[in-house]
C-alpha cells in the first residue's frame, strides 16, 4: 500500500517547543506538532512533523535545525497510509466532559447526562477535538460565562467548529460567527454542523479581522480566539478594533510561559485580564475589551495564523 504522507520524530526539549510553537512562517513545508512526553520533565517533549513527500536531505536538516538537544538522535521516519490517519486521529481520545459539554469521537460514542450537550468531533485536519488542554479549557471558559447575555459571537480559527458550537448552544439567539484562515477547516466545521445538528452558525475564510465580511459584522460582545501566542499578539489590534465596548475576550493556544508577553500585547489595546485557567503548561486568558473603541490597525506586516493540529 502506497504512502499518502509521511512523519518525522525528533526528541526535544520544552525550551525548544516553545520556540517552535512561539514561531511564525518556519518555511518548512510540513505540519509541526509538539508534545510533552514525560509530565514535568523540561527535556523529555517530542517534534512529529507531517508532510506529504517523503523527506529528503534537506527536510531533515530543517527540523534538526529546530531542535538541536536532539543533534545525535536519529529521526523516526514513518509512512502513512490513509489508514493510518484514521487510527492514529481516533486512538485513546476517551470523551471529555467539560461543564455543560461532552465531547467525543466516533469511536467512542457517548450519550450526554442530563443538562449536557454532546458533540462528535473526530480527529482529521483540522485543531480542536477537545481533547487538548487549550480547547478543553476554552470550553469551561465559556461554560462559565453562561449566565452571560451575548448577542453577538465570533470565534477566530475555529478549527472543528467546536467552540462554536458551544456558544451556539450556550446562547441561541445570538448571531454566531466561525472563521478560519485554513478553507479546509471552515469544510470540516460545515461537516461537524451537520453531523452534530448545529444550524445558525456563519462560516467565513479570513485571516484574521481584517476580512471586510468580519469588519461588516462588528462590533462583537463574545471574541473567542485558540491559536498560537505569537499570532495572538500580532493580532490584538484588528481583534479589539471589531470588540463592542466592554466586550469579552477569550485567548488560548499560548503556553503559560508566553501569558504575560500576550497580556502585555492586549493590555496595550485598553483591554484588562480578567480570568486565566492554567491547565499543565498552558493557558487560557479572559479579558474585558476597553469602553472606547479602538481605531483598525493599518499597514505592518502580519505573520499569517492557522491552527495547528493540536
Amino acid at each position: 500500500m502506497s504512502a499518502d504522507s509521511w512523519k518525522v520524530t525528533l526528541p526535544c526539549t520544552r525550551a525548544e517547543a516553545e520556540a517552535i510553537d512561539a514561531a511564525g512562517d518556519l518555511a518548512i513545508d510540513a505540519v509541526l506538532m509538539t508534545t510533552e512526553e514525560v509530565e514535568d520533565d523540561i527535556e523529555r517533549w517530542r517534534l512529529d512533523a507531517y508532510m506529504e513527500k517523503e523527506p529528503d536531505a534537506a527536510m531533515l536538516d530543517a527540523l534538526r535545525a529546530l531542535a538541536p538537544s536532539a543533534a545525535g538522535a536519529e529521526p523516526a521516519i514513518e509512512a502513512l497510509t490513509a489508514q493510518d490517519w484514521v487510527a492514529m486521529s481516533q486512538a485513546g481520545l476517551e470523551p471529555i466532559r467539560e461543564g455543560r459539554f461532552v465531547v467525543h469521537t466516533s469511536a467512542h460514542p457517548v450519550a450526554a447526562e442530563a443538562g449536557r450537550r454532546a458533540f462528535l468531533i473526530d480527529a482529521g485536519q483540522a485543531f480542536g477535538t477537545g481533547h487538548h488542554h487549550t480547547t478543553a479549557g476554552c470550553l469551561a471558559m465559556i461554560d462559565a460565562l453562561a449566565g452571560q447575555h451575548f448577542a453577538n459571537v465570533i470565534d477566530f480559527g475555529t478549527g472543528t467548529g467546536l467552540l462554536a458550537f458551544a456558544a451556539r448552544h450556550l446562547w441561541p439567539e445570538a448571531r454566531v460567527t466561525a472563521t478560519d484562515i485554513d478553507p479546509i477547516a471552515i469544510e470540516v466545521t460545515a461537516a461537524n454542523m451537520a453531523a452534530n445538528d448545529v444550524a445558525g452558525i456563519e462560516l467565513v475564510v479570513a485571516d484574521g479581522a481584517r476580512a471586510p465580511e468580519i469588519e461588516a459584522r462588528a462590533p462583537y460582545d463574545l471574541l473567542i480566539a485558540n491559536i498560537l501566542a505569537g499570532p495572538l499578539v500580532a493580532m490584538a489590534p484588528e481583534v479589539t478594533a471589531v470588540a463592542a465596548p466592554h466586550a469579552t475576550i477569550v485567548l488560548a493556544g499560548l503556553l503559560t510561559s508566553q501569558a504575560e508577553t500576550v497580556v502585555e500585547a492586549w493590555r496595550a489595546q485598553g483591554c484588562t485580564p480578567t480570568g486565566r485557567d492554567v491547565r499543565g503548561d498552558w493557558t487560557i486568558l479572559r479579558l474585558t475589551a476597553p469602553a472606547e473603541p479602538r481605531p483598525a490597525a493599518t499597514g505592518g506586516d502580519r505573520a499569517a495564523w492557522k491552527t495547528d493540529g493540536r
